[in-house]
């Protein structure tokens, strides 16, 4: 009986979770007057990392772009969320702050506060 190889993934390592937890708590704590009402929230679930904003105006936190391990922590393939279509949608590039993506985690960032001011 042959055994098979495990196709290798693009889970995103544990160190680079901890990298992004990092970068978005340094920015949000640079960028919004109050990190403890305003802030990016991080969801992750296989390969892709999720970028959600909370704040005083949202009951519930919103949905702003998704982020997709491509292996290499400094570029990430990146979507915004849509929400005419209630879906995220990589290619969709006409959207204010689009022209500040540039494959690392703080271009979303700074992309989606653009995007969903």
């Amino acid at each position: 009986m042959l055994m098979q190889k495990k196709i290798k993934s693009n889970a995103i390592p544990v160190k680079v979770k901890a990298e992004v937890r990092r970068i978005v708590s340094d920015f949000n704590a640079k960028t919004f007057s109050d990190p403890e009402v305003d802030s990016y929230i991080i969801r992750f679930k296989k390969h892709h990392l999720y970028l959600d904003r909370s704040g005083s105006d949202y009951k519930v936190p919103c949905q702003v772009c998704r982020l997709s391990y491509t292996g290499d922590p400094t570029n990430w393939d990146f979507a915004i969320y849509r929400y005419t279509r209630k879906e995220y949608d990589p290619e969709e590039w006409i959207f204010p702050g689009a022209g500040l993506v540039d494959g690392t985690i703080e271009s979303a960032l700074e992309a989606g506060l653009e995007a969903y001011p």
